[in-house]
């Protein structure tokens, strides 16, 4: 079977850069195989399944080359650009259905925003826990490292610096055993920058040694950030991906109540068409 996919690019700065995913519009059903197969032909971070819902505007579910994950930030953007693109946005305002619930897609002045789920703040651990991983000597022991999650977990780790966070090298088969010991999909890194907040995400057990934005997790570290009082914003904006070339943009907005309690967070961003492929997928799959 003959499958046209689409690649497209989200939290894309300057129409350059971002996250690359695959975007499926299935007019047609897929298998769970043929949906892994497209995924592991396709070899990007995530590739988007889209169809009809009974319960959102869409249905969307999510693939990286190894397994199907509940949430995806940058391939959500990425296929809401592609419609913005074929003119098939008539509102401002979407559901989408997710395996992480039902979820809203607000768009305004070519901004995509994906609602989150609310923030789950998990574990605090030690960085003697990364020794292994990377040079640990980078953290930064001013702010502590904690498992959060707004639909995906991520363990959060401060850096030092830009400089330090651009110099680490990763040792993946360590970071793949960390994150299945805290069921965990990835690291998140960061640091500061004057004003600037540079991070770079690590996710070997999904096979996704680095992603150049990541929605989901920037997402729990605004909520993070807030919640700890390190940085209290209503409006966040993370770059990513400059150490794989591919420089991203990734803007959280929080919504918080009169107790200083988030309530929404959105995560947003904007995209743009790469290409089309023409995949053959066994019908048997």
């Amino acid at each position: 079977m003959k499958l046209s996919v689409y690649v497209a690019s989200g939290f894309s700065k300057d129409q350059e850069g971002g996250n690359k995913a695959g975007v499926v519009f299935m007019d047609n059903p897929l298998t769970t195989a043929q949906k892994m197969a497209v995924a592991k032909q396709l070899g990007y971070a995530e590739t988007a399944f889209i169809s009809a819902s009974d319960r959102a505007d869409y249905r969307f579910e999510y693939f990286t080359p190894k397994e199907e994950v509940a949430l995806c930030g940058h391939a959500t953007i990425a296929s809401f650009a592609l419609l913005m693109q074929g003119n098939k946005i008539s509102k401002n305002e979407y559901t989408i259905e997710t395996n992480s619930g039902i979820l809203t897609i607000s768009i305004k002045d070519g901004m995509i925003f994906m609602e989150q789920n609310k923030p789950i703040f998990y574990d605090i651990l030690s960085p003697n826990e990364f020794d292994d991983c990377f040079d640990s000597q980078a953290i930064d022991r001013t702010y502590q490292i904690q498992v959060v999650s707004t639909g995906l977990k991520d363990i959060l780790v401060p850096i030092k610096s830009e400089t330090a966070l651009e110099a680490l090298k990763p040792d993946f088969e360590k970071i793949e055993e960390i994150s299945q010991k805290h069921d965990v999909v990835g690291l998140h890194l960061y640091a500061f920058t004057d004003d600037r907040i540079i991070c770079r995400n690590f996710a070997p057990l999904y096979d996704i040694n680095e992603e150049a934005a990541t929605g989901t997790s920037n997402a729990a570290l605004a909520c993070y950030l807030y919640k700890h009082r390190y940085l209290q914003k209503e409006l966040y904006v993370f770059e990513q991906g400059y150490s794989l070339e591919s420089p991203s943009e990734i803007v959280v907005k929080l919504a918080t109540n009169s107790d200083n309690e988030i309530v929404n967070v959105f995560v947003g961003g904007k995209g743009h068409y790469c290409e089309t492929k023409t995949l053959t997928i066994d019908n048997d799959e």
